[in-house]
């Protein structure tokens, strides 16, 4: 019947120019031609779209034909695969590019995941070969179609494994390569109107900065949004591999071309990732400059040169360390300001190597005045504290330390004012007065005295310090990180400095820092002891009277949690006990050695 109806209309239709054909001979042909092929009739369809005088109509209508072609080509053990590729072929060669153009499309963005990638494979090359035949009216259609794969692309899961990359698991690493493949022509394209046009400009006369008014190239601009948008996805998830890791890297081999295709399109690499501090010349073109250069594609392409060294025989040597680190760190705050795994990671390794290349204590206070670098620690802090990937927090913390090792000694010292006075998380608190207490120690040492860690300059930071941030009704539990370093502190520097030389300050504000801090630390601790020792005996007893085991429960979005039994109560309530015998001995032990001092 179907193929009755096939051979009918395109009979009828064989003396018919091309914009002859009725609605009805365009359903008619459709739907019948597709049946035919469901059915397996590939054999007659093949017939009729090769005969010579049915040429017209397949030029004009063929392009309809594509979905069940593509649905055999895609199963590739049917009996009609010759002859349905044999189908494809001629009308890939026969149709006119634009309907083509969307039949490939619309086949390419079918819903289909467990086919992804082979439908990728089979319908790329098609999509070249249409696109050259547009000739100079392609960049557009090239635009279009590479927005279409790679959404395409972002449904496919990354490699998080090396095993998993060199078996190619997910079909990412083909779908990578396939890609390349389809933009090579283009891209030679772009690279060949660049220098002819460079070509251009020295035998006219004109220098690069010349009022030519020359208008961008939209085969440039297609080329550059589609490498803009790699960088952002799928590369900025994907873990690349050193060479020593995995020798042959199909991701590795496909950023690097991604790399390739930038320089290709006239863009420079050192001018890329030094975006934030070097002004870019004004091109015309419908691409604002946000959307031209995302800050999360340049921030990703920061990674693959300081991380991963690619393309970095593009970079010239003249730029210091210092320089890198400012432009990076535009960077790094857009990808520590993220909560994906991948990008945390990303920032973390870019904030590190930028570091390790500057030399310890160089960097000047000056630097604080740039917002980056008051942001970029904010976020290290929230990956140190709020991150639950353990190997994360744990890179955090070392890279922190790391950036405070890089910074000169007033920088230093009002880094950690700064950070006193935001950050709001006892244990962050606790690291940074551990560290004041290492650079007066430092300062202390013979030959090695400075303004900013002794004396006048050194009294404001020390009450930030030694004080209790609710005073006698602080959380001494919740607090417990950074009043256990501030007695450490003063416990210090009461041993360390004498009376008679009192290079810190700190006897002359001891009687400050005694009604700040020691009293009401003192009246805390005795009133969270007695708290707890009630607490304690009032559960003992109550487990003693209880006839059920659980007297606690808790509730989390109306959903009851395990209930706490009394015996972890009484485990809870007696560490808690011992805390504040840990923070008594400390504090003990300062009042004595201030008595003694004092007596002297």
């Amino acid at each position: 019947m179907a193929l009755e109806q096939l051979s009918d209309v395109v009979q009828r239709c064989q003396a018919l120019s091309d914009d002859g054909y009725t609605t009805e001979d365009h359903d008619v042909f459709t739907t019948a031609g597709r049946t035919c092929i469901e059915e397996g009739n590939s054999l007659q369809v093949l017939s009729i779209v090769l005969d010579e005088k049915n040429q017209n109509m397949v030029r004009s209508l063929g392009w309809n034909l594509l979905p069940p072609l593509v649905q055999v080509l895609l199963k590739e053990e049917d009996k009609n695969l010759p002859q349905c590729l044999a189908i494809f072929n001629h009308l890939i060669e026969s149709c006119r590019p634009k309907e083509l153009l969307i039949g490939l499309l619309e086949e390419l963005e079918h819903d289909d995941p467990d086919r992804l990638a082979d439908r990728l494979h089979l319908l790329l090359p098609p999509l070249q070969k249409v696109l050259l035949c547009l000739g100079s009216r392609k960049a557009a259609s090239l635009g279009m179609t590479l927005s279409s794969v790679l959404d395409q692309l972002d449904k496919l899961p990354v490699p998080d494994t090396k095993e998993q990359e060199e078996d190619d698991v997910f079909s990412l690493c083909r779908c990578c390569t396939d890609l390349i493949q389809f933009a090579r022509p283009f891209v030679q394209e772009a690279r060949q109107t660049l220098l002819s046009r460079g070509t251009q400009r020295e035998n006219s006369g004109r220098t690069a900065g010349g009022q030519d008014g020359e208008k961008e190239d939209e085969l440039q601009t297609e080329l550059l949004k589609f490498c803009m948008k790699i960088l952002s996805q799928p590369l900025l998830d994907v873990q690349l591999r050193d060479p020593d890791t995995l020798p042959l890297s199909p991701l590795r081999m496909f950023a690097t071309e991604i790399l390739e295709i930038l320089g290709a399109v006239g863009e420079s690499l050192p001018a890329l990732v030094f975006h934030p501090l070097l002004k870019r010349k004004q091109v015309p073109g419908f691409l604002e400059e946000e959307v031209r250069y995302p800050k999360t594609s340049l921030a990703c392409l920061a990674h693959m040169v300081f991380v991963h060294h690619l393309a970095a025989d593009t970079f010239p040597s003249v730029f210091n360390p210092v320089f890198c680190l400012r432009c990076n760190m535009e960077h790094i705050s857009a990808l520590l300001s993220r909560t994906e795994d991948s990008r945390l990671q990303k920032g973390l390794e870019l904030y590190e190597k930028s570091l390790v290349r500057v030399e310890n204590c160089s960097l000047p206070a000056d630097l604080l005045e740039i917002k980056t670098f008051l942001t970029v620690p904010q976020n290290l802090i929230k990956v140190m504290t709020i991150c639950p990937k353990d190997v994360l927090r744990t890179k955090g913390l070392k890279v922190f330390q790391l950036s405070i090792d890089k910074f000169d000694t007033e920088a230093k010292y009002r880094f950690f004012q700064y950070l006193l006075r935001t950050s709001n998380h006892s244990g962050v608190e606790g690291y940074i007065i551990k560290n004041i207490k290492n650079q007066i120690n430092t300062a202390l040492q013979p030959g090695n005295s400075n303004i900013w860690f002794e004396g006048v300059h050194l009294l404001p930071l020390l009450q930030r310090v030694f004080r209790l941030p609710d005073g006698p009704e602080t959380d001494l539990l919740q607090y417990l990180d950074r009043v256990m370093e501030s007695l450490n502190l003063l416990r210090y520097l009461v041993i360390r400095d004498k009376v008679t030389e009192n290079q810190t300050g700190i006897w002359t504000e001891l009687y400050k820092i005694e009604d700040t801090f020691l009293k009401p630390l003192r009246v805390g601790l005795n009133m969270s002891r007695a708290h707890y020792e009630r607490e304690l005996h009032d559960t003992a007893d109550s487990k003693r009277k209880a006839k059920e085991e659980s007297i606690l429960s808790v509730s989390v979005g109306r959903e009851k949690l395990p209930k706490m039994s009394s015996e972890s109560q009484i485990q809870a309530l007696h560490s808690a006990l011992h805390t504040f015998d840990m923070i008594e001995s400390v504090l003990v032990r300062i009042e004595e050695l201030i008595e003694v001092k004092d007596s002297l």
